[in-house]
């Protein structure tokens, strides 16, 4: 039965910069990337190719040696030009120079997905390179394909800041979706959940296989991991997955169409784009194209995703494989003398304390916001702030010192297995300490995983 969840704690970053609804003219990007660093737990990647070999869309670019039938594919067609390789020879890219038309690896077509087995489905979706797109819950990596999941879960609202409009990077993907949907209910013996806003009017995500939800309130409500503690939380020694709905069309084309099309539909956002909206491009796409003549001067920050959970990149850096929107912010790069406690109406803070007049302009009212810290890593303040924006029943401020005291029995306990650094990323948003939550959440994690 479908179930409505509202949720009160939470917090908006109401950010200047949302994308406006239509697609910006893109010279297409001249190379394109395959990160390790891209998949949380990959931690021995094999390379499949070499430099100068040339690849298709879908060939395999790399494994990962502790899941060898999982491919990794390169997104567009061209030359292997270059494998970037960090200390102990860590690989950390491997570049592509793209085609200037796209082709395309060939992988059997199902008119018929409901008639699939379970294990033809496994075979085709790691071969064609969208298995990947599987996130396992605890520990939020790669799903192992010999896992058989609790529940499969998909999140079609986002409500992070500046997030792009899923029903608007999805338009005319409806057939890929449920196609993809179909798919991913022969993975489980438990109930598909694709969860939406509760005043979403659109039909993309309704009348397929899956079990609707509806979902509303404040940020981090659209976080597939607060949702689902509130539909069928995860106890020790039981898995979900989740994919994101791009991820669902995607499946949902290989079947249909016997191909790995890594195209997508991205928003570039933030206060520092003079036309903030959206452009297609490929997974993976080098950002330089993106940014030429489209952000205002200044010394700015780049983040692939969002302010709270994307990952910095420069100029000259790509896309990550699970992001959808290009982020631009001032970099803050200044000393401001007594800057927390000088009042403005410029300032967004949770804490009325730090930025009360920042509040007068109303929940509407949109912020920019830099990179400044405004203040230095400091003792772990306990103030029940956490738990004010962690809508789940759990307490993120003990949790945190079990992992920092490497206390175990405490860290299952106090719900370890039920968060990754997504859900907590409002913690470090709002920590007067200016501790890095999400790091200590993943040290956490990757203790109790390889305990």
């Amino acid at each position: 039965m479908s179930q409505n969840i509202k949720l009160k704690k939470g917090f908006d970053i109401n950010l200047a910069g949302k994308a406006e609804k239509k697609i910006g003219e893109l010279p297409p990007a001249e190379t394109y990337a395959i990160k390790p660093t891209d998949f949380v737990g990959m931690s021995r990647p094999k390379l499949l190719v070499k430099e100068g070999d040339n690849v298709k869309a879908g060939t395999p670019i790399m494994i990962d040696k502790l899941v060898e039938n999982v491919m990794y594919a390169s997104p567009v067609s061209g030359e292997i030009a270059e494998v970037v390789r960090g200390a102990k020879r860590k690989i950390l890219e491997i570049r592509i120079l793209a085609d200037k038309e796209v082709s395309f690896e060939s992988f059997d077509k199902h008119d018929d997905v409901k008639g699939l087995t379970k294990e033809a489905a496994i075979e085709q979706m790691t071969k064609g390179g969208v298995w990947p797109n599987i996130i396992q819950r605890p520990f939020g990596v790669v799903a192992d394909p010999n896992d058989s999941p609790k529940n499969i879960f998909v999140s079609a609202l986002d409500t992070h800041p500046l997030a792009p409009d899923m029903n608007y990077i999805l338009e005319g993907q409806k057939k890929y979706f449920e196609a993809g949907i179909s798919v991913l209910a022969k993975l489980t013996e438990g109930q598909v959940h694709v969860n939406i806003e509760a005043n979403d009017s659109s039909d993309l995500f309704k009348g397929s296989e899956a079990q609707v939800n509806t979902v509303s309130g404040p940020h981090p409500a659209g976080n597939v991991g607060v949702q689902i503690h509130h539909i069928a939380p995860i106890n020790k020694g039981e898995v979900s997955w989740t994919v994101h709905p791009y991820g669902v069309a995607q499946i949902g084309k290989l079947f249909l169409e016997g191909k790995y099309d890594a195209s997508k539909v991205i928003a570039l956002a933030g206060s520092e784009v003079k036309a903030p909206q959206y452009y297609k491009t490929y997974t993976g796409a080098a950002i330089n194209k993106l940014i030429d003549g489209t952000i205002k001067d200044g010394y700015v920050r780049y983040i692939s995703g969002n302010v709270l959970t994307g990952n910095q990149v420069n100029s000259t850096g790509y896309l990550g494989f699970y992001h959808n929107q290009l982020t631009v912010i001032p970099e803050g790069d200044y000393y401001e003398l007594f800057g927390w406690i000088l009042p403005t109406t410029n300032r967004l803070s949770f804490h009325r304390a730090f930025g009360l007049l920042s509040f007068l302009g109303g929940k509407k009212k949109e912020f920019v916001l830099d990179t400044n810290n405004r203040g230095q890593h400091r003792a772990f303040v306990q103030t029940g702030a956490f738990e004010k924006v962690t809508p789940m029943d759990i307490l993120p401020t003990y949790l945190l010192k079990a992992i920092l005291a490497e206390d175990f029995d405490d860290m299952e306990g106090l719900g370890i297995y039920e968060v990754i650094e997504e859900d907590l990323a409002l913690c470090e948003f709002i920590d007067v300490s200016k501790n890095d939550v999400q790091a200590i959440l993943r040290e956490g994690l990757d203790l109790v995983k390889n305990s």
